[in-house]
């Protein structure tokens, strides 16, 4: 039986503690033992990327984590349209990292365009052990690819 939680936090550093917080009590909560250090790292980076880059002035970001059986979605949503950018930072780089932990820790990872303003950037987990079947992936009304930068 599928199963959703979320919450919203305010824009401010803090947060990123908390949401990574929320996920732990989350995954607690459904007894999940597999892929909870890799969702933990992803909320992380999502939550920091939706602070620093997604969050205009009086806004915040939602995390939302639901669970069917197989899988875990992760999705940060954050009230900017401006899509996140998978980059190749050099190993002199101080920042740059978040999004290829997240592709190299998710099984499948994307951003969802919101109307009228912002998006939503998900990531999936499969948790084998703990369930059996996939989350429906995304419907067709979206381009939900990552953007790579060459």
């Amino acid at each position: 039986m599928p199963e959703s939680l979320q919450q919203f936090f305010d824009a401010r550093h803090q947060s990123v503690r908390q949401a990574r917080e929320f996920a732990t009590r989350t995954l607690d909560g459904w007894g999940l033992r597999t892929r909870t250090e890799d969702i933990r790292l992803c909320v992380s980076e999502l939550a920091t990327n939706a602070v620093i880059h997604g969050t205009a002035p009086g806004h915040g970001f939602l995390v939302r984590l639901d669970i069917d059986d197989g899988c875990v979605r992760l999705e940060v949503h954050d009230c900017r349209r401006q899509r996140p950018v998978l980059r190749e930072p050099t190993a002199t780089d101080l920042s740059g990292r978040g999004l290829t932990l997240v592709a190299a820790l998710s099984d499948e990872w994307g951003v969802k365009d919101r109307t009228p303003l912002g998006k939503i950037t998900w990531s999936c987990f499969k948790t084998a052990g703990d369930a059996a079947q996939p989350i429906s992936p995304p419907g067709p009304d979206h381009d939900d690819r990552p953007v790579e930068v060459p």
